[in-house]
């Protein structure tokens, strides 16, 4: 058995769906078992959330594997009692900017703990650090409900985003495959794009005149701030209006292990042209 923690968010959903699709028997750990229904026909689903550690034990029992996210608020007691549960191998989900990054910066700080925890468990792992996801651009929505202008901060910064797709048939190889006790794989998607590049590409998909109108900094930190904490707001600041963080470059980690190239913002567009809607 293969537990997957965040089931029916971004990630998690792909990797249960992935893994599924092996044959692998799957038990998805949700939240909110109403929100479950979206995951493929024989995935059990068992009732859990990762800000309270306890919760997971139900669920843990019997797993030989667990795909995890990273960033949790008690990730030391989360990855002690995937430890006693008897777990073979956790994958866990970080980011790239832990990569050279500084641990000053809270959003590192956050994945460079994360990691730490589990290591420090002692269970057999590999990490997977992607860049920013493509399904990002989902934030957009309100505003493409008002109306044909998408505002957003950073216009010189290009990201390669990866669809989460990718990013999860990874985690599935990982997950079943020998060869990657101990790994720990940085992935991007094919190609670097500035937000009026998405947006461009958004229009044509859509078939809608959008346009890009950058936001100021001051404006964006506004914005931020209304839900996000502080040093978080301030993290991404220094990650983009400070260059601390390049996300810009193209990896091969995801044809290297898969076997095809990663999928381009386009595609993933034209397959979400729906949620759009």
């Amino acid at each position: 058995m293969i537990l997957v923690t965040g089931a029916t968010g971004t990630v998690g959903g792909e990797v249960a769906t992935a893994l599924a699709g092996r044959g692998e028997p799957v038990r998805a750990v949700v939240r909110d078992p109403a929100r479950a229904a979206r995951l493929p026909a024989g995935v059990e689903v068992a009732q859990g959330d990762l800000d309270l550690p306890e919760s997971l034990t139900p669920a843990l029992d019997g797993a030989r594997a667990v795909f995890l996210l990273g960033g949790w608020g008690d990730m030391p007691q989360l990855a002690r009692r995937i430890e006693r549960a008897g777990v073979e191998h956790v994958v866990l989900l970080t980011s790239r900017c832990v990569v050279g990054g500084r641990p000053d910066n809270p959003v590192t700080r956050m994945w460079l703990d994360s990691e730490a925890a589990v290591r420090e468990a002692g269970v057999a792992s590999t990490i997977l650090r992607p860049s920013g996801f493509q399904s990002n651009a989902l934030r957009w929505l309100p505003q493409l409900r008002r109306g044909d202008v998408v505002r957003a901060p950073w216009p010189d910064v290009a990201i390669a985003a990866i669809d989460p797709a990718d990013i999860a048939a990874v985690a599935a190889a990982a997950l079943t495959e020998p060869g990657h006790d101990g790994a720990a794989h940085g992935l991007s998607g094919p190609e670097p794009l500035a937000p009026a590049a998405q947006i461009e590409t958004l229009a044509e998909v859509l078939g809608r005149p959008l346009r890009y109108e950058p936001l100021s900094d001051a404006e964006a930190r506004a914005q931020m701030a209304a839900d996000t904490p502080a040093p978080y707001v301030d993290a991404f600041f220094r990650f983009y209006s400070d260059g601390e963080f390049d996300d810009a470059p193209v990896l091969d980690t995801v044809r290297e292990i898969t076997g095809r190239p990663p999928g381009r913002f386009e595609e993933w567009a034209r397959r979400h042209a729906g949620a759009f809607v």
